[in-house]
């Protein structure tokens, strides 16, 4: 066995250098994150040494590998029989939370013990990004890295499915919920986006979204109808196929009973390999989960508060839970009668001073006081920030309004 000690991209390079090979045989399954767009023969990507990539196992379940090598005695990394699921490198592999023989030990059960192989990866550190200083640091599944979760700051998109809303017979009240909730766990919403219901347009924005936020929340497009495009629309966007899901269909059987006159099965399809079932004893149907992408089947905002509160229960029971809950926003609202050219530079030097924070300002009428906004997560940052502003004029200028929006 020859043994190359370099990373995967440029061990490749040098083995096709040096041995004239064509194919290669990997050991990637539906699920992947390299395993997107991926057939049993499916060409290296564009930059990569040209080889045709060999995918014999693409389409098994966690389950099948752990059967394969357990029934035909193939040797493994003895990490597995250490609560090792998912194994990349020294800086993003931890036991397997799900794992753990108990909550007062530090002992874990074997790989091949997993009960659900969709949780497979639930075994990887998370990476955050400190907005302030700019570096990437990562955390554990674990409880030793709490408060620094805690204390971090992660970013959210949120997508609706309606030509409903884009016609204005409804109006979209689930987004601003949503951005509420998320803002009361410390998130920060980056984008809310309206799409049609149309499966290419789902997929396209799934694409983006998921790219550039830590999580992704889907409503509206859920269900049987022919509008209902939403899950085929995430199949797409990492593409895989959609597959019955065994479990899944038990649910929706519990759930409609003999109303149901179509096929269960066929609203039982879900992303292959990369689904993930939410469950609660509240919730009649699990939340679906797709690597960072959740998708909640509510309509109203009764169902909203239901299925978010559920959420927050799993996160908060669950180290590896599906959000990461952090400190809440703290926010602080002074009012002015100053007009936006006396107030735009010093401002705009303000916000260079105070990065952390968030200082937004804006009037409810055309004419009508203008009200500034500081949000952040330390209390004491955002009244120096809103101390050093009224330093820069005359006293009484501002004050705090007399009735506070509700954030």
């Amino acid at each position: 066995m020859d043994i190359i000690r370099l990373d995967f991209k440029s061990g490749l390079e040098a083995l096709l250098k040096e041995k004239p090979i064509r194919a290669i045989f990997l050991g990637v399954r539906i699920g992947d994150p390299t395993a997107v767009g991926q057939e049993q023969f499916s060409p290296s990507s564009p930059g990569w040494p040209p080889f045709m990539r060999v995918n014999p196992i693409l389409d098994w379940s966690y389950r099948d590998v752990w059967a394969f090598l357990l029934t035909c005695n193939v040797r493994y990394c003895s990490l597995y029989d250490q609560g090792y699921t998912s194994i990349g490198s020294i800086y993003d592999t931890v036991p397997n939370a799900l794992l753990r023989a108990n909550k007062s030990t530090e002992k874990f059960k074997p790989a091949y013990q997993l009960p659900d192989g969709r949780l497979e990866r639930a075994g990887r550190v998370k990476k955050i990004y400190n907005s302030v200083s700019g570096y990437s640091d990562v955390v554990s599944n674990g409880p030793n890295n709490l408060k620094t979760c805690q204390s971090s700051t992660f970013t959210a998109s949120v997508l609706a499915v309606g030509d409903e809303i884009l016609f204005g017979n409804i109006e979209d009240q689930l987004g601003l919920a949503l951005c509420r909730k998320l803002s009361s766990v410390g998130w920060t919403v980056s984008k809310t986006v309206v799409i049609r219901n149309d499966i290419d347009s789902v997929a396209e924005e799934v694409e983006r979204l998921k790219a550039n936020n830590d999580m992704v929340f889907i409503y509206g497009g859920v269900g049987p109808l022919h509008s209902d495009v939403a899950i085929a629309g995430v199949a797409k966007a990492f593409g895989v196929c959609l597959a019955p899901d065994e479990a899944f269909e038990e649910y929706l059987r519990q759930c409609i009973g003999e109303k149901c006159t179509g096929d269960r099965t066929e609203m039982a399809q879900l992303p292959e390999g990369i689904t993930e079932l939410l469950l609660h004893e509240r919730l009649p149907v699990p939340l679906i989960k797709c690597h960072n992408i959740i998708i909640l089947s509510a309509t109203n905002s009764t169902e909203l508060g239901n299925q978010w509160d559920c959420l927050i229960e799993l996160s908060s029971s669950n180290y590896s839970g599906p959000l990461i809950l952090t400190d809440p926003f703290v926010s602080k609202q002074l009012e002015t009668s100053l007009s936006d050219l006396q107030i735009a530079l010093p401002l705009s030097q303000l916000r260079l001073r105070f990065p952390d924070l968030y200082i937004g300002c804006y009037r409810k009428s055309r004419y009508g006081p203008l009200l500034v906004t500081f949000e952040g997560k330390d209390p004491d940052r955002i009244e120096l920030a809103a101390n050093a502003l009224c330093k820069e004029f005359h006293p009484g200028a501002f004050c705090e309004p007399t009735t506070k929006d509700d954030f």
